[in-house]
This record gives C-alpha cells, sequence and structure tokens, in this order.
C-alpha cells in the first residue's frame, strides 16, 4: 500500500513542477524472502519441498550413497547413567542428592517405590544402549573400510536421545561419519552431540523424515523401544511386504526376549492376517556380533554387486526406485 504524506518535510512526497505531490514506490518482498508467505497454509509446499531439496544437496555434498538406521528407545541411557539415576534414588546422601522435595516420591513412599522400579528397569534396559553403540561402532569400522567414492551404509538415527544417541556416539567412536534425522517436537528433541555436523538434520514434517529413513536404507536395525519405534518398524515392514521398493531391505530385530513381552508375531500368521512367509521379512538377534553378521552378510549378497558404469558414475544418494 503506498502512503501520501502531508507533512513537506517527510522525503516520501515531494512536490513536482506543477505542486502536485511526487509518489515514491517501495519494492516489494521476494516471494522467496518474505516470511509471511513461507510460513502460510499457501507456502506449505514449498517447506515440504525444501525438506526434500535441502537434505538432498548435503547427502551430495557429503557422497552419502545409502545408509543402515536404527530405531530404539529414546528414553534408554546409558548403563553409566542409568546407575547413577538408581544409585541416587537408593541412597540419596550420595553425589549431589536433590532436596527432600525434589526427589521423586519425595515422602510418598508409593511414588518412591515406583521410582525405584523404574530405575531399576532403566539399568536392565541400559544393556541395548551399549549393544547398540558396539553395533554401530562395528559396522562402522567395516564400512569405512569399504571401497568407492561415495560412503557406504552410514549409521543413522532418529537424532535424539537413548538408543539414537547409542547408534551415532559407536559410529562416531569408530571415526565414521553418521546421520541424525531429528524432528521438531513441541517439547523440544534436542540432537545429541555425537552427529556429524554437516549431516544433523531438523525436520517440521514427519512425513518427510520418514522419507529419507525409508528410502536411503539399505538396513533397519530396531532395538526395544516404544509407539514410535513400533510405527517405524511397521512401516518399513509393509513396504517390504507389499515390495513397493525396488530394493532388498534388511530388517533385524534385536532383542528377542523383549519383543517376544511386546508382540506375538506368530499370532499374526497364525490368524491370518499376513502371510507365513512375511515372518520371513526380519529375523531376530541378541547380540552386537550376531547383528553385524547379519548386516555383513546381508549387506554384501545383495548391495555390494559391481556396480555399472552408470551408477558408478553417480554422485548423489541411492533413493531407491518406487515400484508401480
Amino acid at each position: 500500500m503506498v502512503r501520501m504524506s502531508n507533512n513537506k518535510d517527510n522525503d516520501l512526497s515531494k512536490d513536482n513542477d506543477l505542486g502536485h505531490p511526487t509518489l515514491e514506490s517501495k519494492a516489494a518482498p521476494l516471494a522467496y524472502l518474505n516470511p509471511d508467505f513461507l510460513n502460510s497454509p499457501d507456502g506449505r509446499i514449498l517447506r515440504i519441498l525444501s525438506e526434500y531439496a535441502e537434505p538432498l544437496s548435503r547427502f551430495r555434498r557429503e557422497k552419502i550413497q545409502d545408509t543402515v538406521v536404527f530405531f530404539g528407545s529414546a528414553r534408554f541411557a546409558s548403563l553409566s547413567q542409568a546407575e547413577s539415576a538408581l544409585t541416587m534414588l537408593e541412597k540419596p546422601g550420595s553425589a549431589k542428592p536433590a532436596s527432600p522435595k525434589d526427589q521423586p516420591g519425595g515422602a510418598d513412599s508409593d511414588v518412591l517405590q515406583t521410582a525405584l522400579k523404574r530405575a531399576h528397569a532403566g539399568v536392565q534396559m541400559a544393556r541395548y544402549y551399549e549393544d547398540a553403540r558396539k553395533l554401530a561402532h562395528m559396522l562402522t569400522e567395516w564400512t569405512i573400510t569399504l571401497p568407492g567414492r561415495r560412503r557406504r551404509f552410514v549409521v543413522t538415527s532418529g537424532g535424539g536421545p537413548g538408543i539414537m544417541e547409542a547408534a551415532n556416539r559407536g559410529a562416531q567412536e569408530a571415526g565414521g561419519k553418521t546421520i541424525g534425522l531429528n524432528i521438531r517436537l513441541p517439547f523440544e528433541q534436542l540432537p545429541n552431540p555425537y552427529i556429524t555436523p554437516d549431516l544433523n538434520f531438523e525436520f517440521h514434517y514427519f512425513f518427510m523424515r520418514k522419507y529419507w529413513f525409508a528410502y536411503l536404507a539399505k538396513a533397519l536395525v530396531v532395538f526395544p523401544g516404544g509407539f514410535g519405534t513400533l510405527d517405524e518398524l511397521f512401516e518399513i515392514l509393509t513396504l517390504a511386504q507389499t515390495e513397493k521398493l525396488a530394493k532388498k531391505i534388511l530388517v533385524i530385530v534385536y532383542g528377542k526376549e523383549y519383543w517376544s513381552r511386546v508382540l506375538n508375531f506368530e499370532a499374526f500368521a497364525d490368524a491370518g492376517a499376513i502371510s507365513p512367509e512375511d515372518l520371513k521379512l526380519f529375523s531376530f538377534v541378541d547380540s552386537p556380533e550376531e547383528a553385524f553378521e547379519v548386516l555383513k552378510d546381508g549387506l554384501t549378497r545383495y548391495h555390494l554387486v559391481p556396480q555399472t558404469a552408470k551408477a558408478a558414475a553417480e554422485e548423489g544418494p541411492e533413493i531407491a526406485k518406487t515400484l508401480p
């Protein structure tokens, strides 16, 4: 909107030789620099495209060909952290205890017992953090020795704490690059410190984050977790079951004892909800060594075959094709 001013001293309005005010034009903002538009419902398509194009450009620059994705609970701590938390509850007189009113349960013994129960469970589940860390380390030690111009089977996580942190940590400690695909949440899930800085992403849209999980992955390792872990597991299994992706994706379910208590996979087949053959879409493992051997064997068999001249010349990430 152009404003006219009655103030003769205002530089925005000056009289011409005929005594009429001269209007001074002002450039409109460029559409792609206009935050009001970009953050509006009409700008949504550009925001979605940005969460495709910007990660793609970075994957190209960092020469990422494909990934191995680790999923699992964000709530599992390392063994040292879990033991420290339990000690603070059992022996509140030890290292810098919280004030009584701030300690879990306070004077309420029932609440305190609940907190102790969870702390003991935290120590037990911490082994999965340590196992994920070790497996990521073993996998990265192997993948960084593979020949080629692009990085293969890069350890990738959701970028947060728990199993995600353990995977990024193990890969970083092995001297490799590692990817974090974080999501912006109302309660602020911050990225863990072990992600390679140039491969640290933050998404607004869950479905764009899922796209990058699925379309670069050659394998999925599913550690014990909750709703989010189940969501990712069943999404990948559905893509594999329907053969929607033109690639072989290995699905490894880690910790048979945990998953057998949480889910009865055989019941799906017994009820006719899935085919008995669908149970072969994934395999159970119970140790980092066993998981590594399954990964190494499968990745070698399905994805380390000689490349064609055309494929070898490509520099970008190997995004899976979608079958009709």
